[in-house]
């Protein structure tokens, strides 16, 4: 694992995830190069109707494609994902030759479309977190990762 991109719909508004993820991305930052990019959110009113929920996925999917480095593995985070263990997150993420790309959508989550053109799905759990916690949890999971295949302590 050489690199690792993140890149999520939407911005913290809470200063505690931020400071959270923060302190996992220093953590991380000697194993590997850990980015974040951060796609706008689009504005559906609210809750906004379906087709506008949907034009605003297809219009971030469009956003983060463009986003996703060249040759990357891509790894949609979503509830239709699989749910696998740290270890064989670890095993994956130490595996893999080609930089790593994991996508967050917004509270509306990813469209279909880019989440069927994903080389992998994985879900933290079958309970729905908000996405902001969402990428405070990825960077503790690599960080967990990076001390797993480094046969260093964290891991318990």
């Amino acid at each position: 694992m050489n690199r690792v991109t993140v890149i999520h719909v939407g911005d913290f508004k809470e200063r505690f995830f931020r400071d959270a993820e923060s302190e996992y991305i220093r953590r991380i930052k000697p194993f590997c190069d850990y980015r974040t990019v951060c796609i706008k959110e689009c504005d559906t009113h609210g809750e906004g109707s379906e087709k506008l929920i949907k034009k605003a996925l297809e219009t971030e999917a469009e956003a983060i494609r463009t986003a996703i480095p060249t040759g990357a593995l891509t790894v949609a985070l979503c509830v239709e994902g699989k749910t696998i263990d740290s270890e064989t997150f670890a095993e994956r993420l130490g595996a893999s030759e080609r930089p790593v790309c994991f996508l967050i959508g917004s509270s509306f989550g990813l469209d279909e479309n880019l989440k069927n053109s994903c080389d992998k799905r994985i879900s933290f759990s079958p309970m729905t977190f908000p996405h902001m916690l969402a990428r405070v949890m990825l960077a503790e999971q690599v960080y967990r990762a990076c001390m797993i295949n480094s046969n260093r302590r964290y891991h318990k």
